[in-house]
Parts: C-alpha cells; sequence; structure tokens
C-alpha cells in the first residue's frame, strides 16, 4: 500500500518532461478525482516566456485551453489517454467549477506570507497549487451569485485576488508554463477519491485577514 501511495504521489508532482509524469498525473486527476481536464497549449519553443498561441500579449503563456477548448474537458480516460499519448508535453488544465473544485489565486510572494499566517491561525487548507508568478488555493465549486454576495459582504478586497469559477481554468502540476514548473506547494494527500477543499468563504475570510494582520501588499500581477 505505501508503494502505490508513493508511486501516485510521484506522478502527481513530476516535472514535465514529454514522460509518463504528465499522462499519469492527468489520468488520476479525472478518473480517480473527477476532475475534468484537456490538454492546454504549450510555451513557445523559441521563446519559453511567450505562449505557442495567436495571441502575441497572452497573459498566461502555456497555460491555458486553446485547441481544444475549455468545453472539450472530460474524466474519460481513453480520450485523456489519446490527448496525452499524441501531446506528451502539454500542460494539464482543469475546468473549474461544476463538480470541480474551484480557486482563489494571489501573487506568490504575498500567497506565501498569507499561508504562513493561515497556519498560525490554524486555518485548514486543502492542495495548494504553485507557479512562479501566482499560488492558487483550491475550494468547492461555488456560484457566481455565492462570489458576489461574498465579495460585496466585505470592506475591502485585495485588487489581485483572482477567482477561478465555473467556466475558468487552472494548469495543474506537472505542468510547465511560460513561467516554469507548476508545482504543489501543499500537496493532495493521495487517495483513491477527490481530494478535500474548504469553502470559498472561510478562504477569502482567512486570506483577506492574513494579508491584513500581515501588512502585505498584494500588487497586482
Amino acid at each position: 500500500m505505501r508503494e502505490i501511495l508513493g508511486r501516485r504521489r510521484r506522478l502527481l508532482s513530476r516535472r514535465s518532461d514529454g514522460g509518463p509524469g504528465l499522462i499519469g498525473a492527468a489520468l488520476t486527476y479525472a478518473t480517480e478525482w473527477q476532475w475534468p481536464v484537456l490538454p492546454g497549449v504549450a510555451a513557445d519553443p523559441q521563446g519559453r516566456s511567450r505562449c505557442s498561441c495567436p495571441d502575441p500579449e497572452c497573459t498566461v503563456p502555456g497555460a491555458h485551453p486553446f485547441d481544444p477548448g475549455l468545453l472539450a474537458a472530460t474524466t474519460d480516460g481513453r480520450m485523456v489517454r489519446w490527448w496525452w499519448t499524441n501531446r506528451p508535453a502539454a500542460p494539464i488544465v482543469l475546468a473549474t467549477g461544476g463538480t470541480a473544485p474551484c480557486a482563489v489565486s494571489l501573487p506568490a510572494l504575498p500567497a506565501a506570507r498569507a499561508l504562513v499566517a493561515l497556519d498560525r491561525m490554524g486555518m485548514r487548507l486543502g492542495p495548494v497549487v504553485a507557479s512562479a508568478t501566482r499560488w492558487s488555493i483550491l475550494v468547492k465549486p461555488y456560484s457566481m451569485e455565492q462570489l458576489g454576495e461574498l465579495l460585496y459582504a466585505k470592506d475591502f478586497v485585495p485588487g489581485s485576488l483572482r477567482f477561478h469559477g465555473q467556466g475558468g481554468y487552472l494548469a495543474l502540476p506537472p505542468s510547465e508554463s511560460g513561467t516554469g514548473a507548476v508545482r504543489w506547494e501543499r500537496a493532495p494527500l493521495p487517495g483513491s477519491s477527490s481530494p478535500w477543499v474548504p469553502d470559498v468563504e472561510a478562504v477569502v475570510d482567512a486570506v483577506v485577514d492574513a494579508l491584513t494582520r500581515t501588512g502585505v501588499s498584494a500588487p497586482e500581477m
């Protein structure tokens, strides 16, 4: 049992090199956790900070859907296997919302400080996805109405917070984007069911409080 759990953790954390890590992770997300995924557009091989999509000013190079589009996201293991067999280095993109987790993201430096503050507060967090520029805290699915009411009730919400809800997306480990590796800052615990994630209200309340208490300025990025 320990050997199986260790192998699964390696599949979910291994960096992308076109090897089995990506397809193994994509199959775990889709078939074991029932998270709908699809292959994202890759970074431009001529310049890793650029995207290979047609937009010369792409703001998420190598970390977004393009062909196929977001609506193609699936939990069908046969489709997932076919995609990554043909595109073995493609980043794994999660279609957020619906039955899949949503996410709250903020710039990397304030996020790192906020997580330290949340740990001190005893806040229980689920998986946290990290890239060089932003960290994303996975949360339970929420509606736009629920999010709107939550934000309206607050006196202050940092402008750098982003919300990945229904119709949104997020690159998952072990993808490589134009800004570098996508990794787990807080890895999901291995298991046969979807990892536990907190409510969006708890995360937003705790993050805003942590940023306020620590005096962290979270610039827009």
